[in-house]
């Protein structure tokens, strides 16, 4: 099958079901194919009208099988950016878009979209995320987030230079084909961050815990109806655990139980004293009471679990096959005290969606590239 041939087939598939979610009639649906195969014949590509990218991006996020935040899909906001070729204007799209979702902390879904890859063009953005902080390796163990040591030492190579903190935010860098990427400090204005503080234990804000409001999954490609952008940041909001029971908990990233624990007093002589689990409920408390009293949108998980369900029943009165990957829906604390824990998801990929990309910067240690392609680090599960 040549790339035009599955191009098209991907084509039909999509307007086709795009245009009966949109309650179109079946002839402005043969008017749109007749469009999209003229098209695909003359240039071997298409353009999908703002309708179709806006529709498409919400269909991604219902198909995403890790996400259990999807009973919102309806709700994203998408920012067409398609017209842009310039490194300057793709980062003031990209501030814009971080003020929008933001929103002093009233955080709207949203993604921006630029353009789509064609053989001529290509588009990356180099984060992760949009905002995230930096990773120093130093001769007394790593200063900030492990998981940002490789992207670090990239953003150093191109002439950044953090203060060395534990929360230094990371640039944003954007390449452009095969130029050179740009890096762009986030401006501080845009960063809101939430500093963590525990509604019993007052010592807890002496842990000098903080993290950002909202998280722009950044790296990732959409793909609608056989058209790839690769440069489509997004963001929903957080679920608490995924600050609370990986980012600050996880041992390889900022590792806090251990510094919990002897706060709380407990014992950690012995696995029976369930001295981790405590720590990281309190941990978990903190993170959802700090946010909450900092008015910036957070769930939590047996919350995110409930509206799972309601998204699972939106699907079956819609007739769509449900599609979910167990592993990932389940949350990190009492995942078996959620409904999710006690059924089974058909992790079988639909389209469109969002999937990974690889590292758009070189890596030389294959235990790194490793690393870079693990899906587990801190990846937004609501979109």
């Amino acid at each position: 099958m040549t790339t035009n041939q599955a191009i098209q087939e991907e084509a039909v598939a999509f307007v086709t079901a795009c245009y009966e979610e949109l309650g179109k009639n079946g002839e402005d649906t043969r008017r749109r194919l007749a469009e999209v195969r003229e098209e695909l014949s003359r240039l071997g590509t298409y353009e999908l009208t703002y309708e179709e990218l806006a529709h498409g991006a919400k269909m991604a996020w219902r198909n995403s099988n890790r996400c259990i935040g999807r009973l919102f899909w309806p709700s994203l906001n998408v920012f067409d950016e398609r017209g842009l070729e310039r490194e300057d204007d793709i980062a003031e799209a990209i501030f814009r878009h971080i003020a929008y979702g933001t929103n002093s902390g009233m955080i709207r879904p949203s993604i921006t979209v630029f353009a789509a890859e064609t053989d001529e063009r290509r588009i990356r953005i180099w984060n992760h995320q949009l905002i995230r902080y930096a990773g120093y390796e130093t001769g007394n163990g790593i200063v900030g987030d492990p998981a940002s040591v490789r992207f670090t030492k990239a953003c150093m190579s191109l002439g950044w230079r953090g203060a060395g903190t534990p929360f230094d935010v990371l640039p944003l860098v954007i390449q452009m084909n095969e130029r050179t990427p740009r890096w762009y400090p986030i401006p501080e204005h845009l960063v809101l961050e939430v500093p963590i503080q525990h509604p019993e234990y007052d010592s807890f804000a002496g842990l000098g815990l903080k993290w950002y409001a909202v998280p722009f999954i950044s790296d990732m490609m959409l793909d609608i109806g056989g058209i790839r952008y690769t440069a489509a940041p997004f963001n929903g909001w957080y679920m608490g655990t995924e600050i609370g029971a990986r980012n600050l908990a996880d041992p390889d990233r900022y590792h806090m139980l251990p510094k919990v624990a002897k706060l709380l007093k407990l014992d950690t002589s012995t696995n029976v004293s369930l001295w981790k689990d405590r720590a990281l409920v309190e941990l978990n408390a903190a993170v959802l009471h700090s946010f909450k009293a900092a008015g910036v949108s957070i769930i939590d998980h047996h919350t995110a679990a409930e509206q799972f369900r309601r998204f699972e029943q939106q699907e079956e009165r819609s007739g769509r096959p449900l599609t979910g990957d167990w592993t990932w829906l389940i949350p990190p604390v009492s995942p078996a005290a959620t409904h999710i824990f006690h059924r089974s998801y058909d992790d079988r990929i639909v389209k469109p969606n969002y999937f990974r990309q690889p590292c758009p910067y070189d890596i030389t240690d294959a235990d790194e590239a490793g690393a870079l392609a693990d899906p587990s680090a801190d990846l937004l599960t609501r979109g």
